[in-house]
C-alpha cells in the first residue's frame, strides 16, 4: 500500500471519517452475520410453531381420537409385509 500525502487537515478527517464508516458498516455486517448464525442453529420460531401446533392438534376430540389411532398406525406400519 502506498503512503498517501496530505495537503491540508480536512483531506486527512474525511479520510478518517470515511475510514469510520466503513469500520461501522464492517461491524454491522458481522453482527447481521452472527444473528442469521444464531437463528439457524436455534430456530426459536419453528420450535415454537411446533409446540403450539401440537397443542392445538392434540387437544380436544380430534386430539382424542389420534392418540388412540396413532399407536394402532405404528404397530400396522411396523408388522407390515415388506413385499405389500
Amino acid at each position: 500500500m502506498a503512503i498517501k500525502k496530505y495537503r491540508s487537515y480536512a483531506e486527512i478527517d474525511r479520510d478518517l471519517e470515511v475510514l469510520k464508516v466503513e469500520r461501522e458498516l464492517y461491524y454491522r455486517k458481522a453482527a447481521l452475520n452472527i444473528q442469521n448464525a444464531k437463528e439457524a442453529i436455534f430456530p426459536t420460531e419453528t420450535v415454537s410453531y411446533v409446540g403450539w401446533l401440537y397443542k392445538n392438534v392434540f387437544s380436544g376430540t380430534v386430539g382424542t381420537v389420534l392418540k388412540i389411532a396413532f399407536p394402532y398406525f405404528i404397530q400396522w406400519f411396523i408388522n407390515r409385509k415388506r413385499g405389500d
